[in-house]
């Protein structure tokens, strides 16, 4: 399948590179070209801009925020104005819901559809093509995506034909991974200060009660302080608790623990941890108790 890929962070390339080797033909863009040209000896094309990325049935965007993504499809020469009608455009970025809702409804007036498809997964999933992918559109656009989906994830979700559906359900998935690290640091500063290992407080932990995914990386990542280089950056998880609290505030729905996250990261990005991993937060306990200096 022929598919334009914009946005080559550290998901995207994993993506990208997952849609090369399950034969796709990719066309990539990127503002900064040269996060573009290791997908070269892989079998990609670069392009110049957005709207060579568009000629084809379909385009994804893998995108730092809101911003971002308006800027790129909505803006002069943007996918709105260069995908073909019919065209399918594939946003697994991590977007707010009202944005979400704003793009289906201006991806309908121009004739062509769209799917909100975000992604559970950290980079090194993306690159294995191990995501979980969340998707919500039209049935025939799920359908003709759906060859992309198998290329980058191990299993898709599709929650619903209403796009904003999915990013609803991407917001809540990192709030409650935000809630265990946050959790998982409190508990580790506990245990920590009474003299316990944190490696061997995270074995106990997982291989016992908490035997999840999220509870071994994250665990691993606290007990080892391994904040940087960021997989995923703390500005990125304070964008996502803010957006989290946007959806609940319209929908009428308390969410205490999201108010104290958007706390926690605002506290770690002012002492300097801008450029840290979000499980960085997960440190924030152990500091509080005098135990990290």
């Amino acid at each position: 399948m022929k598919v334009g890929f914009v946005g080559l962070g550290h998901m995207g390339s994993g993506m990208a590179a997952s849609l090369l080797k399950a034969g796709h033909e990719v066309t990539v863009y990127n503002r900064t070209r040269a996060k573009a040209e290791p997908l070269i000896a892989q079998g990609a094309r670069v392009v110049a801009s957005i709207a060579d990325a568009c000629r084809d049935s379909a385009v994804i965007t893998m995108l730092a925020n809101d911003n971002a993504v308006e800027g790129l499809v909505l803006g002069k020469g943007g996918i709105i104005d260069s995908l073909p009608k019919g065209g399918i455009h594939i946003s697994s970025s991590t977007i707010s819901v009202a944005l979400s809702e704003a793009l289906a409804k201006v991806h309908a007036k121009a004739g062509q559809r769209f799917v909100a498809a975000p992604v559970f997964g950290r980079p090194n999933v993306a690159a294995a093509g191990q995501l979980f992918v969340i998707a919500a559109g039209s049935q025939d656009a799920i359908a003709a995506a759906t060859p992309l989906f198998d290329a980058i994830g191990q299993k898709t979700f599709v929650v619903s034909e209403t796009p904003k559906a999915a990013n609803l359900v991407k917001l809540s998935g990192n709030f409650l991974i935000a809630v265990v690290i946050e959790s998982l640091g409190e508990a580790m500063a506990l245990v920590g200060k009474g003299g316990i290992g944190r490696h061997q407080y995270v074995d106990i932990l997982t291989s016992t009660l908490f035997s999840a995914p999220v509870y071994k990386t994250y665990g691993a990542l606290i007990a080892d302080k391994k904040f940087s280089p960021a997989g995923f950056a703390a500005p990125l998880g304070q964008k996502d608790i803010r957006l989290t609290l946007a959806a609940a505030e319209e929908l009428c729905v308390p969410l205490p623990l999201a108010s104290l996250l958007r706390d926690r990261f605002l506290t770690l990005m002012a002492h300097g941890g801008d450029e840290l991993d979000w499980s960085a937060i997960g440190g924030l306990a152990a500091k509080d108790a005098g135990e990290d200096g």
